[in-house]
């Protein structure tokens, strides 16, 4: 589990609220205890229409804005992000998204105003999301991104949770330590291992070194 920091607000006409996902996650020292994630909730928003067959469809785009983003062709301007990955449900239930998304939008269900033609409904899901230029904060060392990956650094936030920031120290917070192995268990970890950093997926286990 990770701490999610958001914000939004809803606008027309293609609107949906991003959760902007930092990497935060449960730690102990190599001797130490395992410390409890905290959580806040994820916003959502709904939109009346979508710019495509399948609302924030993959390979889609979407504008990039503060506290909004709206569905726009890839060829425009307007054209920030694109979809990488499409999954319905909740992230909490749902499939990881690749391990180099930037962000993550939450799309509300939606259903067709009364008597228009077409389906017109969207499902409750989300949308892994690429910046079409630089930052990537998704990359590993990037600083954030839904995923704490191989190459990614971490600072102790406190409360035994750790929390992403860039490692070449241009982030808020300058780096303490950096995931050099992701493995399914603690013991396979190598020696020189400082901090175990709980990470999703089939190797759920970063062995971390102290920078």
């Amino acid at each position: 589990m990770r701490e999610r920091c958001s914000v939004g607000v809803v606008c027309a006409p293609l609107v949906l609220v991003v959760a902007l996902l930092t990497g935060c996650q449960a730690l102990s020292s190599a001797s130490g205890k395992d410390g409890g994630p905290s959580t806040a909730p994820s916003p959502t928003a709904s939109r009346p229409s979508g710019y495509g067959a399948v609302f924030l469809g993959v390979g889609e785009c979407s504008s990039f804005g503060t506290t909004s983003f709206t569905e726009v062709p890839c060829t425009s301007e307007r054209a920030a992000a694109r979809v990488v990955a499409r999954y319905d449900g909740t992230v909490a239930d749902g499939p990881l998204c690749p391990a180099t998304t930037d962000f993550v939008l939450h799309i509300s269900a939606q259903s067709p105003p009364s008597g228009a033609t077409g389906d017109g409904s969207v499902p409750q899901g989300y949308a892994c999301m690429r910046n079409l230029e630089p930052p990537h904060p998704g990359d590993p060392g990037g600083g954030g991104g839904p995923l704490t990956i191989v190459g990614d650094c971490v600072y102790g936030s406190g409360n035994g949770q750790v929390r992403e920031t860039a490692c070449d120290g241009s982030g808020a917070r300058k780096p303490q330590y950096k995931v050099v192995k992701a493995v399914t268990r603690r013991t396979a970890c190598p020696p020189s291992t400082d901090l175990y950093v709980h990470l999703d997926g089939g190797t759920p286990v970063g062995c971390a070194r102290r920078l």
